[in-house]
């Protein structure tokens, strides 16, 4: 009897729930670039798979238009916002264990590997979901978004050059970790005060994928660009958990489909979008420089990463360190899986 009545009061409590979500016909989304950039392609393909297999509409907020990273993540919480993209790297904050994508060299340079990893992974896809629902968040995906590029107004080639260079860094404790292990001073900064702190050499470096830097001209205030193959820019798509969990069983599938299109969809579109950027940046400024270290010259990068991932472990315990191992295993496997 006693479950009779908590199926019937479960069920009420369900109706609630799917007939405040039926009335919210203008789904709002608000992610952390332009509309055309990497996120924003996303979210429009998202848009339109959702709008044409449903009644309901998706309001797209690009970078800016509500706030800061910070204020976003603060609405979707708080179910304003319906949908929400940001990197783990500001996640880190609420959830520890997403610090994982900013571990130097985890993370393979192929794409093909990439996606086969995101799309497969265990600790993705069964792990950091529990962890993301704890902050009352639902997550939908992750995804790559390109190699990820440092941008200097002098050249290094080793971590003893970077000594006493400020490196622009999100508010991230292990990203702080990374550049100070790479011989950098780290310097946590909102991304809206970037090209004016390189502008006045209050920092002298940043990092981000490379269509990010052409289209935020971000070669306009350094001189140098480097890639030390250390990362590749990891994001996330999420929806306010209490808000999802309202939804009928059919909306929720609308929603996986629209996300799994627009997955394919990502991935397809950054192909060949870093050599594409590179070209964009030399047409605008010619005398920008491109460098790719050599694995002997990424040789000792590579070995202060190992500070960084027992920082990592310092940082999370016992869940860091069952996230970390679950992340090697799925990337070992996405990697047999490309090369066969």
């Amino acid at each position: 009897m006693r479950n009779f009545h908590r199926l019937v009061a479960t069920t009420a409590l369900g109706l609630a729930l799917t007939a405040t979500a039926a009335q919210a016909e203008t789904w709002r989304y608000a992610f952390e670039e332009a509309i055309d950039e990497v996120q924003g392609v996303f979210a429009q393909k998202f848009k339109e798979e959702v709008e044409a297999n449903s009644d309901h509409t998706i309001q797209l907020f690009p970078y800016g238009t509500l706030g800061e990273s910070a204020d976003i993540m603060e609405q979707a919480q708080a179910g304003i916002l319906q949908f929400v993209d940001q990197s783990p790297g500001f996640t880190g904050s609420l959830i520890p264990e997403a610090q994982v994508f900013f571990v130097p060299y985890l993370l393979p340079t192929d794409t093909e590997t990439l996606a086969s990893f995101f799309e497969n992974s265990e600790a993705i896809n069964e792990m950091f979901p529990e962890l993301y629902a704890e902050q009352g968040l639902e997550l939908l995906t992750m995804f790559p978004e390109g190699e990820v590029a440092i941008t200097t107004k002098e050249p290094f080639a080793s971590p003893g050059e970077l000594d006493e260079v400020k490196v622009r860094t999100m508010t991230n404790p292990l990203l702080v970790e990374s550049y100070k292990a790479f011989g950098a001073t780290p310097t946590p900064l909102p991304w809206g005060e970037v090209y004016g702190a390189l502008q006045t050499n209050i920092i002298q470096g940043q990092e981000n994928p490379m269509f990010f830097i052409e289209s935020t001209k971000m070669y306009e205030v350094t001189d140098h660009v480097t890639m030390i193959g250390h990362n590749n820019f990891t994001t996330a798509v999420m929806a306010n958990k209490e808000f999802f969990d309202g939804l009928s069983e059919d909306e929720q599938q609308v929603i996986r489909n629209a996300i799994d299109v627009a997955f394919d969809h990502i991935i397809d579109y950054q192909e060949g979008l870093h050599e594409a950027s590179i070209e964009k940046i030399k047409e605008a400024k010619p005398s920008m420089t491109f460098t790719t270290l050599s694995e002997e010259e990424r040789a000792p990068f590579k070995e202060a990463a190992q500070e960084v991932e027992d920082a990592f472990i310092e940082m999370t315990g016992e869940s860091g360190q069952k996230i970390l191992d679950q992340m090697k295993e799925d990337l070992e496997e996405a990697q047999e899986a490309t090369s066969s």
